[in-house]
């Protein structure tokens, strides 16, 4: 599509610049939400903007809540406007993080483009009033996230990491020790027990925080895959005394029977008496966030102890949560604060500015200024949710290709021979085992007909030692060496036996050989046992370290 703006004199704006057709402008209004800090973009990607071919209009002291000063967007080539109503009636395309409210509806114009959190599902009122105004709304949060290609878009991965981040943040200022266990003179100091309800991106970046801290980390999730991905970040997963598959369409998790329900109850009536800091996370699209922690769980925890609802501005999964508000019931810190994104805010603007560029990128390959919003494209028109003043919330869902049936042909292909007669390709397999045998075997032969005896004595020990280095070395678990380490240990046991061989004679012999053949071959066992037991006791230590 293109936009252009409509040919009104803007305070601050020459008419050249609002030429319909030229270079649209992107708009970045300051935040009106209260106590959002963010800002839709930076200058770091102002720069990148004006080289796609637009040119980039920033209100007055939108960056300033988060660090980024007027003068800073000049210099990054941006242009500042004074004013909400004259940066809006400027723009054909506007960057925003939270969705318009009814005066910045009031100030679209026909033809325009906004890009920001909508969340069309939970707000129909202002989807009806953005399609009355004929724009083109994308929201954000509707990107298809299972399409790879949609990760760099995906503000929602972006944004839910740093609150993950920022939720440990807030559990550690609200807790009243420190995170790791120490030792110190004036006593043993045990590390905190934390409890994360849900590992999806905000609960993995809360595990991985914690963890980096010192803390011991439990998580639970109702989806059994991200189980490795808790192991990985350090954190314990704790499952549920119940089997159900929990995962939902794109990523998220599903709403759970209300067996598995009771007995995840159980699972954190349990962890409640027995951890120092509980994180949620769980949220369920479009519906209220489920409660997950109750009242007489916070009376069982020990005073002190530090709750942080990452859903209380859904609702919260504890039913004590405040949103927005720090709270102590029954002596437990409830943590409700709504605006742990807009706590860092430099850090979530800049990740989230690098979103919307990354969609931009998207909506202009041709780096001339001007936006093309190909409903062709899966991950363009599951963002679109109206176009031109049409609704087109909700998209059809994104094709997937059914990997069953490629997989399918290779398999088949394989059991057949490369004859196609439609045999199993078992018997060409025992065949060439048998061929490899004999002709091993007719080696064998030709070597013990024509070597002498000393050769063929030196020649046993070595088939020997390779099959015992095999079978002893190489069929070790990988997890206790790495794949080199059971190389080098094959060959020593190879060398090792060898070396045996050679200075047998000295065993129980009143004149015991003083040869160079049997000093080097006790140099080789010494230095073998050194490599091999060493090998072991490194991996070992190595192990430790991954151990709490």
């Amino acid at each position: 599509m293109q936009t252009g703006v409509p040919n009104a004199t803007v305070p601050g704006i020459s008419p050249a610049a609002v030429t319909p057709k030229s270079p649209q402008r992107i708009g970045v209004p300051r935040e009106v939400f209260p106590g959002e800090k963010r800002v839709a973009t930076v200058p770091e990607s102002v720069e990148k903007l004006i080289k796609l071919g637009f040119t980039v209009a920033v209100e007055s002291g939108a960056g300033d809540a988060s660090n980024f000063s007027d003068e800073v967007y000049r210099a990054a080539g941006a242009e500042i406007i004074s004013g909400a109503a004259a940066l809006w009636a400027a723009s054909d395309m506007v960057f925003k993080v939270r969705g318009p409210t009814p005066d910045e509806v009031a100030l679209m114009h026909e033809g325009q483009a906004l890009v920001s959190f909508i969340w069309p599902a939970q707000n129909p009122e202002l989807m009806q009033q953005l399609a009355a105004k004929k724009v083109t709304v994308l929201a954000i949060d509707a990107l298809p996230r299972t399409l790879s290609r949609a990760q760099k878009m995906d503000a929602l991965t972006s944004q839910a990491g740093v609150a993950g981040y920022r939720a440990v943040i807030e559990a550690a200022n609200a807790f009243g020790r420190f995170f790791s266990g120490q030792i110190t003179a004036a006593g043993k100091v045990p590390p905190a027990k934390v409890f994360i309800a849900g590992a999806g991106v905000a609960g993995l970046a809360a595990i991985g925080t914690a963890a980096s801290l010192g803390a011991i980390v439990r998580a639970n999730d109702t989806r059994a895959e991200v189980a490795d991905q808790v192991v990985s970040l350090g954190g314990e997963f704790v499952k549920v005394d119940y089997v159900e598959e929990g995962s939902g369409g794109g990523g998220y998790a599903k709403v759970m029977s209300e067996g598995f329900q009771q007995a995840q109850r159980e699972m954190y009536a349990k962890q409640a008496k027995d951890v120092d800091i509980i994180i949620t996370t769980a949220l369920i699209p479009g519906r209220p966030a489920p409660k997950l922690i109750t009242a007489d769980m916070v009376k069982s925890m020990k005073p002190g102890s530090v709750i942080v609802d990452m859903a209380a501005e859904q609702g919260g999964n504890c039913e004590l949560t405040v949103p927005g508000q720090a709270v102590v019931t029954h002596g437990v810190t409830i943590v409700g604060y709504t605006d742990l994104v807009s706590r860092l805010a430099k850090q979530s603007s800049t990740l989230y500015a690098s979103n919307l560029f990354r969609l931009t990128e998207e909506l202009c390959k041709t780096k001339d200024g001007i936006i093309n919003v190909n409903m062709e494209d899966e991950a363009i028109r599951g963002l679109t949710v109206t176009k031109d003043g049409s609704i087109t919330w909700p998209a059809p869902a994104p094709k997937v290709a059914a990997p069953a049936a490629v997989a399918a042909k290779p398999a088949a292909a394989v059991a057949k021979p490369k004859g196609g007669h439609g045999q199993s390709s078992e018997p060409s397999s025992g065949t060439s085992m048998a061929l490899m045998f004999g002709a091993a075997a007719a080696i064998f032969w030709l070597i013990g007909a024509n070597a002498p005896a000393a050769f063929l004595s030196h020649f046993t020990v070595f088939v020997l030692a390779c099959f015992v280095g095999y079978m002893v070395v190489w069929n070790v678990k990988p997890a206790l060496h790495t794949p080199l380490m059971s190389v080098t240990n094959a060959i020593s046991s190879i060398i090792a036996i060898g070396a045996l061989v050679q200075v047998s004679p000295w065993v129980g012999a009143a004149d015991r050989p003083n040869d160079l053949i049997s000093w080097v071959a006790a140099a080789a066992i010494v230095l073998t046992a050194i490599n091999m037991f060493g090998g072991f006791a490194v991996t070992q230590r190595m192990l430790a370290m991954f151990r709490k």
